[in-house]
């Protein structure tokens, strides 16, 4: 998330002196984001509990009390609002502000449990980051991060029913209607399949409106191929055994398009 941020920060930038800026922008996003990430497990401490992958988290485990969590998250929140009102400026504050509410609340508490397209249309939080770093410089919503925000928007659902399916029995135990649960395992690698090449045909788009160059655009191509082949050999597989793997890359794969546009950025071709 903050190196998508940093990202969105950078090509905005078009000088050094701003990186001090860029470094107090993170800070703030990044408290938020935690703040967000501490509710989240405050809110689903008991389904934590139960499920193999979070039964070690502090709640459960009471190394942490539920007080000690509500102060923690809150102080996070309000610095992280704070840092971001008071020394970036006050539009970044209020879309950061919103991107939490929607993760840890609106996401959290009722999407999650209300359709298995919970993480596809909960994705938006997650999402903007690349929007708050490009705000954070330039103190207006442009159309370049906000098509940055569409590519992690559409990357989130491969990336997240990946791990899915790897832990479908901890949602089903707990009655989560993930798309593997509702769905089936079959249904949910076709749309990990269909979401990879709509993640490729989107992934090009900086080059197409002539936001980046040839350097991102050969970047994109070979990670989104390498995304779609994987996503087809785990469609056509007969076991889950690629989950794993999957959600694995997806993760590198945002971090390498993201650098792609960085690289872009200074080496432009």
């Amino acid at each position: 998330m903050l190196i998508t941020a940093l990202v969105g920060s950078v090509l905005a930038a078009d000088s050094i002196l701003l990186y001090g800026l860029i470094l107090t922008s993170l800070l703030g996003i990044g408290l938020c984001a935690a703040s967000a990430a501490a509710i989240n497990q405050i809110i689903d401490q008991k389904t934590d509990a139960n499920m193999q992958r979070t039964s070690n988290r502090p709640l459960p485990t009471q190394t942490v009390s539920n007080n000690e969590a509500v102060i923690f998250a809150a102080v996070l929140g309000m610095t992280g609002f704070i840092i971001l009102h008071a020394f970036v400026n006050p539009l970044t504050a209020y879309l950061t502000f919103a991107s939490l509410i929607g993760y840890a609340f609106i996401y959290t508490v009722f999407l999650k449990r209300a359709t298995p397209q919970n993480i596809v249309i909960g994705g938006l939080a997650g999402a903007a980051p690349p929007l708050l770093g490009w705000t954070a410089i330039t103190n207006s919503v442009d159309a370049f991060p906000l098509l940055l925000v569409l590519i992690v928007f559409v990357w989130t659902p491969p990336h997240f029913w990946a791990l899915a399916i790897h832990r479908k029995d901890d949602y089903a135990g707990e009655g989560i209607p993930m798309l593997p649960v509702t769905h089936g395992i079959k249904f949910t690698k076709l749309q990990i399949l269909l979401y990879s090449i709509l993640l490729l045909i989107i992934s090009v788009l900086p080059y197409v409106v002539m936001l980046s160059g040839l350097i991102y655009l050969l970047v994109a191509l070979v990670a989104g191929l390498v995304f779609v082949g994987m996503s087809l050999r785990f469609y056509l597989a007969s076991n889950e055994s690629l989950a794993m793997p999957i959600f694995t890359y997806s993760i590198y794969y945002i971090f390498i398009i993201f650098l792609g546009l960085l690289a872009d950025k200074y080496f432009y071709i």
